[in-house]
């Protein structure tokens, strides 16, 4: 089984070692938004909803589930929270929707200056300031705090009972944390004694496919399984999506197109991009791989709020009219051009970044301005693999490929091919993240040996995109443009 620990849902799924998924399920989360800035997930509540998503999926196939070898993890893998000695919630989930504790990243990247991204791999680290954050203005609940760590670790030391010095947490997601020296696969030191955190508060690293408990008593009979089926740790879902559409040589790349767009590429050692601050460095579910990854905050939910407020009003009623009308538009939209980064810029780190359309006047129509906002995180992507290339000249240039709900745009997936002048070709599987985990649970059996080889034969490739060579000329004027055009907003909107 294979459990994705969603920020708006979780998801449930069971396979066999074919990797077909003998049924699935998904439950809605628990999300309350007071006001702006502020999003609240509590701990326990969100294991109330593991527990009642896992039994769904359980009594929807009683037969499979008499025959579950092992269940594994993977989710969110930027956020924070702190549990006392006895795994209770004292902090909430909080992941990057949370923007309370921006102030403090933005003091901790002052102090550190380049340390974040040189030792630890990231341009914008979650859990080092929001844990400076809760520390300082609710010093009371961080007074009984006995462990920092992920929901990965919450959800499987509480489904195996673990004590709470045995917290786990994998390789994949420690970049995040801000406190990592990736290099070394271990907690920083340094960063550590800089921002005051004791290293023992911290979960111990594991790779992705240990298995680090077994399903105690009390929770298999809550979830009507046997107990001590083994729990696999499991890893973030940008990696768990890479191992699922088999994304593991040096070289290959995909671009998860999905709420917050993800482009990941596996690469050789990592090698930090001081310059343009175009991604960060993840570790692989193998514990060893570099990749270099990319997060656009938001992209999906940008276009899903465009449709919503702008599409819907013009008569357009979903993705499939919008796309049909921007494609009569020509590139660089007739002058119109966009920042679509209406949650902030990760790499390069500006949390104040907001969105903004320029160069429009009364010819332009709504389809210019959806078009445009695919432009932009089309460019986002293309200055990405531009320093990919820069820093890894020896990587060998592969087709990209393209999975989540966006990549159902044939317009975007050849503008991504115009774009970058690269081929993206479409995956036969949605669910690579939820596959991914279900063969880091095998791995961890000693079922898969070769995990990379065991995606392979259970993924085809689909439509393929290449790119437009005169379109790609055209593009790359308007790359620059919007490089400069992000670069010059930086502080603008500061009172």
């Amino acid at each position: 089984m294979a459990v994705d620990l969603g920020t708006s849902f979780i998801k449930a799924g069971i396979y066999d070692l074919h990797g077909n998924c003998i049924a699935q399920e998904l439950r809605n989360t628990i999300c309350r938004q007071p006001e702006p800035g502020i999003f609240l997930q509590k701990g326990e509540e969100l294991f109330s909803t593991v527990l009642t998503c896992m039994t769904a999926v359980i009594n929807k196939t009683p037969k499979a589930a008499e025959d579950l070898e092992a269940i594994s993890f993977t989710g969110q893998m930027a956020g924070f929270m702190g549990v006392d000695k006895d795994w209770n919630d004292m902090t909430g989930w909080s992941c990057s929707l949370d923007t309370r504790y921006i102030p403090y990243a933005k003091k901790q990247q002052e102090k550190f200056g380049d340390d974040f991204l040189l030792h630890g791999g990231t341009n914008a680290p979650l859990m080092a300031p929001k844990l400076e954050w809760f520390r300082t203005e609710f010093p009371c609940e961080s007074g009984k705090i006995a462990k920092y760590m992920m929901l990965n670790g919450y959800c499987l030391g509480k489904l195996g009972g673990l004590k709470i010095d045995d917290a786990i947490i994998d390789y994949s997601l420690i970049t995040w944390s801000g406190l990592a020296d990736i290099r070394a696969g271990s907690w920083s030191e340094e960063i550590c004694s800089g921002l005051k955190v004791d290293p023992g508060m911290l979960p111990r690293i594991v790779e992705s496919a240990q298995i680090c408990a077994y399903l105690q008593p009390e929770m298999a009979a809550v979830l009507g399984l046997p107990a001590g089926i083994p729990l696999v740790a499991g890893a973030g879902d940008k990696i768990a999506g890479c191992v699922g559409a088999a994304v593991c040589r040096e070289g290959d790349m995909i671009f998860e197109a999905s709420s917050y767009g993800g482009f990941s590429s596996v690469v050789g050692e990592y090698r930090p991009d001081t310059v343009c601050r175009n991604y960060d460095g993840l570790i692989g579910a193998d514990g060893k791989t570099s990749i270099a990854h990319k997060y656009i905050p938001g992209s999906g939910i940008t276009l899903k709020w465009f449709l919503d407020n702008f599409g819907k009003t013009a008569g357009m009623s979903d993705f499939q009219e919008l796309d049909a009308r921007a494609a009569l538009v020509h590139p660089g939209c007739d002058g119109l051009a966009a920042v679509g980064l209406l949650g902030g810029s990760a790499m390069p780190f500006d949390g104040g970044l907001k969105g903004m359309w320029i160069g429009y006047d009364w010819t332009h129509r709504p389809e210019h301005f959806y078009r445009a906002l695919l432009e932009s995180f089309s460019f986002d992507l293309a200055l990405t693999i531009d320093s990919i290339e820069t820093n890894y000249p020896e990587c060998p240039k592969r087709e990209c490929k393209l999975t989540g709900g966006g990549a159902s745009s044939r317009l975007w997936a050849q503008m991504l091919a115009d774009v970058t002048g690269r081929p993206f070709q479409k995956l036969n599987r949605k669910d690579s993240a939820l596959w991914g985990t279900a063969i880091l649970a095998g791995k961890g059996l000693g079922i898969f040996e070769n995990m990379g080889k065991t995606a392979g034969e259970n993924i085809e490739a689909g439509e393929l995109f290449l790119p437009d060579r005169e379109k790609t000329e055209v593009y790359h004027y308007l790359k620059e443009r919007y490089r400069r055009l992000r670069d010059s907003m930086h502080g603008i909107l500061d009172i």
